[in-house]
C-alpha cells in the first residue's frame, strides 16, 4: 500500500549513546514533542521515550497531551492512528517502513468483500490494522480491551473480528460466543510452537508461563497467565514466581527486569524451523533515526482527510467503551 510521507534525509555521522540523548531531548523541548515508544522497541528507545506502554497505553496517550509535535517510535499503524486523533499536530516517526505484517495481511477490498457476506454483523478491529480498515469497523480494539469491549456487544449480535484470528479465537472461547474471524495471524507470536514451548518448560520445571492471546491456542492452553502486553508486565510484578518463560516479542523484557530485577525472565524460544519470534519492524526504531527524524521533521505521517474521520469513528468508540 503506498503511504504519503515525507522521506527522511540521510543519517548523521555516528554518535554516542549518551550524545543522541542529549540531543534529543533538546529536541524534545525545542519543539514541544512528546515521544511515545511501544514495549517492543530496543531498550535504547524506550529510556530515551516520555511514555513507555502497549497499543491502548499509546493511543490513550496520543489522544490526551499538550504537545505540538508526537514522534512515534513503534510501527505505522500505531504512528497513523495517532494523527487520525490529532490533525492539527505534527507527527513524526523515525523509520516510515516499520509496517505491521499482520495489518497489512488485511487488504481494503479484501475485507470490504468479506464485511458484504455478512451484512447484519457489527465489525470490532483490532488495532493493528490500517485506517482503510478502521473505516471499514464498527470498534477498534487492543488485547488490553478486546474481551472488555466484546462483553458489551449483546449476545445476540453477530460480529466479524479481524485480522488476528488467534486473539478472536482466544476470546471466542473465553466468552463462549461465535465471532466470525478474518484468517489473520501475527508472525511474532503465530511462530511459538508447542513443542518447543513445553520442552523450554520442562527444562525450567519453576518457571510459570505467560503468554499474549496472539499465540496460537496449543500454546495458550499450556500458559499459567494469559494477557496483553501490559497485562503481561503486571502479572509478573504481582506473582509469586521468580522466573517466567515470556512467550509474547522479547522487547517486553526490558521493562519487566526494569521492574522486577530480583526476578528471572526467559524470551520464550524459537522453533528452529520458523525462527520469527522476534518484531524486526519494531527494531528498525533506532536512536539514530529517531534524532534524525525530530531534526528534520520528517518521515511526517500525512493522512487524507476524508480518510480520517472516517476510521476515527471506530477509534473514538473503542476509547469510550474502554475508560482508563
Amino acid at each position: 500500500m503506498t503511504r504519503d510521507i515525507a522521506p527522511a534525509s540521510s543519517a548523521s555521522a555516528p554518535l554516542s549513546h549518551e550524545e543522541l540523548f542529549r540531543r534529543i531531548n533538546a529536541l524534545k523541548k525545542e519543539m514541544n514533542a512528546l515521544i511515545l515508544a511501544h514495549y517492543y522497541t530496543l531498550p535504547e528507545i524506550q529510556q530515551v521515550a516520555d511514555i513507555v506502554g502497549d497499543s491502548l497505553a499509546l493511543a490513550r496517550a496520543a489522544e490526551k497531551n499538550n504537545a505540538d509535535v508526537i514522534v512515534f517510535a513503534g510501527v505505522y499503524f500505531m504512528a497513523e492512528t495517532a494523527k487520525i486523533l490529532n490533525p492539527g499536530k505534527t507527527v513524526l516517526m523515525p523509520d516510515a517502513h516499520a509496517g505491521c505484517p499482520l495489518a497489512d495481511s488485511c487488504p481494503e477490498e479484501a475485507f470490504r468483500r468479506f464485511k458484504a457476506g455478512y451484512p447484519g454483523a457489527i465489525v470490532i478491529t483490532y488495532i493493528n490494522s490500517t485506517a482503510e480498515i478502521k473505516a471499514l469497523s464498527d470498534i477498534t480494539c487492543t488485547s488490553s480491551n478486546a474481551e472488555q469491549i466484546i462483553r458489551q456487544i449483546p449476545a445476540t449480535q453477530q460480529i466479524i473480528f479481524g485480522p488476528d484470528k488467534n486473539l478472536g479465537g482466544y476470546i471466542a472461547k473465553k466468552l463462549n460466543r461465535e465471532m466470525i474471524l478474518w484468517p489473520g495471524c501475527c508472525y511474532v507470536h503465530d511462530a511459538f510452537s508447542e513443542a518447543v514451548i513445553l520442552k523450554a518448560c520442562q527444562e525450567q520445571p519453576d518457571a510459570e508461563l505467560i503468554a499474549h492471546p496472539e499465540c496460537r491456542e496449543e500454546v495458550l492452553r499450556h500458559a499459567a497467565f494469559i494477557g496483553s502486553t501490559k497485562a503481561l508486565l503486571e502479572y509478573t510484578v504481582s506473582s509469586a514466581a521468580n522466573t517466567f518463560i515470556v512467550a509474547t516479542e522479547p522487547g517486553i523484557l526490558y521493562e519487566m527486569q526494569q521492574q522486577s530485577p530480583q526476578k528471572t525472565f526467559i524470551p520464550a524460544p524459537k522453533d528452529s524451523k520458523n525462527p520469527r519470534s522476534l518484531c524486526t519492524q519494531m527494531k528498525q526504531n533506532s536512536l539514530e533515526k529517531l534524532y534524525q527524524c525530530m531534526l528534520d521533521r520528517k518521515p511526517e505521517i500525512i493522512i487524507d482527510e476524508t480518510l480520517r474521520l472516517a476510521s476515527l469513528g471506530s477509534i473514538r468508540r473503542m476509547l469510550d467503551m474502554s475508560p482508563a
